[in-house]
């Protein structure tokens, strides 16, 4: 049986359910959210859509014991308007490494062993608090990192020379914020190493790294391309699929969490893989690292 739980059930938490709901991916789900009332609501919203799904997902609502033969457990607490107030990702550190050691001894206390995935911002400052507060292994803890900011790369490059966003490969790495960057020596357009002459790096740097802002311009979230990110990440780990995907995962050389790509299979994290970097991209990389560690470090 897979067995998913979700703690946060805001917008990207509720949007991760819905998907799961709706591609059968899981077969039972754990929601758990400060907010019973609101929770309630989507809890009798999902029962809705289950009479008509042609799928069956049994739902249980705020137990948190129920989260202990978990396979996976996505985190998505916070308050967004932290966030948005400074357009600052960082804007939610303190209220989150709060909930994450909250979580964190939560999940120690009921002895659950299996893998987390999170979304919570800071995210890979969260993901750090996470694995320290529930004792799991490193492999067992991972975040969508820089997962988005890969796709919102894509998105950019595919609207600038009209293709198709899948015919472009490439990472964006580092920190899912201020000081994350493009690896551009990684991107290839149509299996084709990437001509960038003519190409206004820096404005497509902007593009990928301000994207968030532009639909939080509109609509006061993002929801739909995160947490596209966290159930392609679900069904990687249900699958044993071993995808190359851009996460948050720990890399020993720098001791944290950064997004970097990996091999993500049915234990997590399987391992990574390790890019030929330019020097210049080496050094950005270590900037984003230093911004990582600085902020885990106020907190551990």
């Amino acid at each position: 049986m897979r067995k998913v739980g979700i703690i946060g059930m805001g917008n990207v938490g509720t949007t991760v359910a819905y998907t799961l709901l709706t591609k059968g991916i899981a077969d039972e789900l754990v929601l758990i959210d400060c907010d019973h009332k609101k929770e309630t609501a989507e809890f009798y919203d999902f029962m809705d859509a289950l009479s008509i799904l042609p799928t069956h997902t049994k739902i249980v609502m705020n137990e948190f014991e129920a989260l202990r033969d978990a396979d996976i457990i996505v985190t998505a607490f916070g308050d967004i308007k932290l966030t948005v107030e400074g357009n600052d990702r960082f804007g939610e550190l303190a209220l989150n490494a709060k909930n994450a050691k909250e979580i964190g001894l939560k999940l120690k206390e009921i002895n659950y062993n299996g893998i987390i995935v999170n979304i919570s911002n800071p995210c890979d400052v969260v993901c750090m608090l996470l694995q320290h507060y529930t004792g799991l292994s490193k492999q067992q803890v991972l975040g969508t990192g820089t997962s988005l900011d890969t796709a919102r790369m894509k998105r950019a490059l595919a609207m600038n020379f009209e293709v198709d966003a899948h015919n472009i490969q490439g990472f964006v790495l580092g920190e899912h914020g201020d000081s994350q960057f493009t690896a551009w020596s990684t991107v290839t357009l149509n299996q084709l190493p990437l001509d960038t002459d003519n190409l206004d790096l820096n404005q497509l740097e902007e593009d990928t790294r301000n994207g968030a802002w532009v639909i939080v311009a509109g609509k006061g979230y993002t929801s739909y391309g995160i947490a596209s990110c966290a159930v392609e990440i679900i069904e990687s780990i249900f699958s044993d699929a071993h995808r190359l995907l851009v996460v948050s995962c720990y890399l020993d050389q720098y001791q944290t969490y950064v997004g970097y790509p990996a091999i993500v299979g049915k234990d997590g994290i399987h391992k990574m893989i390790h890019l030929p970097l330019t020097e210049a991209e080496k050094r950005k990389l270590q900037d984003s690292v230093d911004t990582i560690t600085a902020k885990s470090q106020q907190y551990l």
